[in-house]
């Protein structure tokens, strides 16, 4: 196994572990801190998928009967990778909805409707949200299907290729025993002729 799979595997464990704890900090804070925090999480999160990438290319350079165990480690990072960004985009709602209460005023003057609907709209947010990541999962696994399905039936053709060379090359050399046999044949029974003449 390439040993960049495993520098890049310890890069994203350090990354994904600074940003559960950034991402856990966000609803905490407020004002410039906070708009901070939200803009440095967002470079990580994009580190993190370069990251990811790029240990994706290096499992599918790995040989079809090797990749499992690695391919199951791809499957976990990415889940994790779907956590990190259900998680922020839930604190970047809960910010935005700070944002929002502050305009309104949120001094006790704003009526109990706008806040109910406010709730009613970041509910029905996170659920698209949701929708959206699960079929992005969907997307995903069938994508990597297709590949591995693509990589098997490659090596698989190359295989028949490899076994019609050597049926052809097993014909030809069966023809050229027939055609010594066939010689040696004639060259013994001219022998026995002359040995043994007829009466």
């Amino acid at each position: 196994m390439s040993s960049d799979f495993e520098t890049y595997e310890q890069d994203f464990g350090t990354l994904t572990a600074e940003l559960t704890s950034k991402i856990g900090k966000i609803p905490k804070l407020s004002g410039d801190e906070k708009k901070h925090l939200v803009v440095n999480v967002e470079k990580q999160m994009e580190e993190a998928r370069e990251l990811l990438e790029q240990m994706d290319l290096e499992v599918r350079d790995i040989p079809t009967q090797s990749r499992g165990m690695y391919s199951n480690r791809m499957r976990s990072y990415k889940q994790e990778m779907d956590k990190l960004e259900t998680d922020f985009k839930r604190s970047r709602i809960a910010y935005s909805d700070e944002v929002r209460n502050e305009l309104l005023g949120d001094d006790g003057n704003s009526s109990e409707s706008q806040l109910i609907k406010l709730r009613e709209e970041r509910a029905h947010l996170l659920d698209n949200t949701e929708k959206l990541e699960r079929s992005s999962r969907r997307l995903e696994a069938g994508y990597q299907i297709a590949v591995e399905t693509e990589q098997v039936g490659q090596e698989i053709l190359e295989n028949l290729s490899h076994d019609r060379e050597k049926i052809q090359r097993a014909r030809e050399r069966l023809r050229e025993t027939d055609a010594n046999l066939g010689k040696s044949s004639r060259i013994l029974t001219g022998m026995l002729r002359r040995t043994f003449p007829p009466f």
